[in-house]
């Protein structure tokens, strides 16, 4: 009977330790649900396993209010733990968290290593929080939040200081679809490409040239009538649905190109993404964010009440057993026969009206609805110039 008795009481106490490791995974994932429902834009790889008799938490996140929520609910429920969770930036980078790309534009993957997935590009001068290394690949994030790699070639790394140097000095943005920077002013040798939205420091100027600066020291002149003082530009900017179209069809023709955020080359939602950044916005990158930001235009899915500027959603209709799926995004233009344009073989455009010699048939049918981003206050459609500004910065 002693044995029974024994036995029966281990039972209950190994019972009781799994319904506390399964209490315990339960807030770990109402944490995680909570602040992190997207992992493109927010990293929370954390784990709640026990190891003799304790609950160990291992894992990262780079994000620290996650992290003390976790840790106040697991407190607060009485659970002891043994806590080996990373924060992010990981220590191994010193004092190196921040980074200024210093290309045209810099290719960014979905993992560490030359091979993998094209998930985004940041252009010239576009400024990162870096996170961690792996090799010659740094964990980034940039301005719209996106977690993704890029090689060292890509960028220039830079602690606290000198990053809050780069992105508070005058600055020059380039507005042509591509063009170069120049080691002389007679224009005979180039230091690199550049395309439309690259930024570069500004040092001087004259009639006909900015002398600029690279993140990593080099030198060259920009032609002023291809681009602008930075600050000049965005205060005269007046963003509307007609600079939206001009900008747009600057684009035509650019290659479609998975991940591309450039006139190299450009996917649907990095189209839009960079026709937006030239109208002054950071807008979400990929289309299944974008359709979250904004507000509903047209939800009886006839087109009536679009304003050109807006953006239209394609993919899966929801069904009862399927949750809507996003798939492609393109730029309401409207004119005189529905016109859309956007990223599909190449920037190219398109309408909804069976008569227009432009009509889409396919895109008509999987049509989402659209949403205004123009004169809306949401949080996920923010200032370009606030990436620059020494109280977003290092936030």
């Amino acid at each position: 009977m002693k044995y029974v008795l024994i036995i029966v009481v281990l039972f209950l106490s190994c019972k009781a330790d799994k319904n506390q490791l399964t209490r315990a995974k339960e807030v770990n994932d109402s944490i995680k649900k909570t602040f992190a429902p997207d992992k493109r834009v927010a990293l929370y790889n954390i784990e709640i396993e026990e190891v003799k008799n304790n609950f160990l938490l291992k894992g990262e996140t780079n994000l620290p209010k996650a992290l003390a929520a976790l840790r106040t609910e697991l407190a607060k429920q009485n659970f002891t733990f043994i806590d080996s969770i990373e924060l992010l930036p990981d220590t191994e980078l010193g004092n190196f968290t921040f980074a200024i790309v210093n290309n045209s534009v810099a290719n960014i993957r979905s993992e560490g290593k030359h091979s993998a997935e094209l998930a985004t590009q940041a252009l010239l001068g576009t400024p990162l929080k870096v996170l961690k290394t792996n090799g010659s690949f740094y964990l980034v994030q940039t301005p719209d939040d996106y977690l993704s790699w890029v090689d060292h070639g890509g960028i220039k790394l830079m602690d606290e200081k000198q990053f809050s140097e780069w992105n508070v000095a005058t600055k020059i943005i380039y507005t042509k679809p591509e063009g170069y920077v120049y080691a002389n002013e007679t224009e005979s040798v180039k230091v690199s490409d550049i395309v439309m939205g690259g930024v570069l420091n500004y040092l001087t100027e004259n009639d006909k040239t900015f002398k600029v600066i690279y993140p990593d020291g080099r030198t060259g002149y920009v032609l002023k009538n291809e681009a602008a003082l930075f600050n000049n530009w965005f205060d005269e900017l007046k963003p509307s649905g007609e600079l939206i179209e001009r900008l747009a069809k600057e684009f035509m023709g650019a290659p479609y190109l998975w991940g591309g955020t450039s006139t190299k080359g450009v996917d649907c939602s990095g189209f839009t993404k960079t026709v937006y950044l030239m109208n002054g916005f950071i807008i979400p990158r990929d289309a299944s964010q974008q359709i979250e930001a904004g507000i509903d235009v047209d939800p009886g899915l006839n087109f009536e009440n679009l304003e050109k500027g807006d953006l239209m959603f394609f993919g899966s209709k929801a069904t009862e057993d399927k949750k809507q799926r996003v798939t492609h995004v393109g730029i309401w233009l409207g004119n005189s026969d529905g016109q859309f344009i956007h990223s599909a073989s190449q920037v190219r455009l398109s309408s909804v009206n069976p008569e227009s010699p432009h009509y889409d048939k396919s895109n008509t049918a999987r049509y989402l609805g659209s949403r205004r981003y123009l004169n809306q206050e949401d949080p996920n459609i923010r200032s370009f110039k606030e990436i620059f500004s020494q109280e977003k910065v290092l936030q």
